[in-house]
């Protein structure tokens, strides 16, 4: 969008926040029909809210009311949805809770990781907005009050987050690598280092977890149920690696463990 208004010419502003007087001035002189936001990260305050003539609206990258907050591409891939898609939001003063203006589905795939469902969503929202403020304009639009149950929470990842524990099922575990694909990434520690997990496939196999349970093509990790297939990995400061090339730098054997 930046690039694009530059191109035309048009002014470009960019608050650190809109808490300011000043900067709530500045949107609200632009006189805009509305304001969209799309991964914006911050809560609007009222006054910016009110800043354009049809309010403000949000893309959210959730069927609302599942998955509210800050990361709902990556919890819907941790919990192992097979659903996403794009909401149409009314903004108000709470943490997506607006009235939705048009829902629109889209597939999570098992091959789907953050990066896919994002561009999938990106697209699909794109158009999405288009159609609703087209609605809005002409005094179409009918912004339904979310329903009372079935709201979920998407807390912001943190760090710990991406911390794989082979203590759980792989089938969670095989979830994660795909939820921070391509960032962060999910990491274990192999001899105390951390070793990102980039691909993975749950496979039979039982052992302490954390245990090698075999090399080949593939790195082999117990888990709390079955087993992660390794297929791709990298050593802190190093770079991506299929598992074959991981192994000729770095001698590892059955019996060696992640933690």
């Amino acid at each position: 969008m930046k690039r694009l208004a530059v191109e035309r010419g048009l002014a470009v502003f960019q608050p650190a926040n809109l808490r300011s007087p000043q900067d709530i001035a500045r949107v609200a002189a632009a006189s805009a029909d509305a304001l969209v936001v799309a991964a914006y990260g911050l809560i609007l305050p009222p006054a910016a809210l009110q800043a354009g003539r049809h309010g403000a609206f949000n893309i959210h990258a959730s069927l609302l009311p599942r998955w509210r907050g800050a990361a709902p591409i990556q919890r819907a891939l941790l919990a192992g949805d097979r659903e996403s898609g794009v909401s149409i939001m009314q903004m108000d003063a709470g943490l997506d809770t607006g009235p939705v203006l048009s829902r629109h589905p889209a597939p999570i795939t098992p091959d789907d990781d953050a990066g896919t469902l994002h561009d999938k969503l990106a697209a699909l929202g794109a158009d999405a907005i288009v159609a609703a403020l087209a609605d809005v304009e002409a005094g179409r639009a009918c912004p339904v009050p979310q329903p009372p149950s079935g709201e979920t929470y998407a807390a912001k990842i943190e760090k710990a987050d991406t911390r794989l524990d082979w203590r759980q099922p792989a089938v969670a575990l095989e979830r994660a690598v795909r939820a921070f694909r391509p960032l962060p990434g999910a990491y274990g520690l192999l001899d105390g280092e951390p070793a990102k997990i980039w691909r993975a496939d749950v496979v039979d196999g039982a052992g302490q977890p954390g245990d090698v349970l075999e090399i080949s093509d593939h790195i082999v990790i117990a888990c709390g149920e079955s087993a992660l297939a390794v297929s791709e990995l990298q050593r802190a400061g190093g770079r991506r690696l299929s598992t074959k090339e991981f192994l000729r730098g770095h001698r590892l054997s059955a019996g060696a463990r992640f933690s």
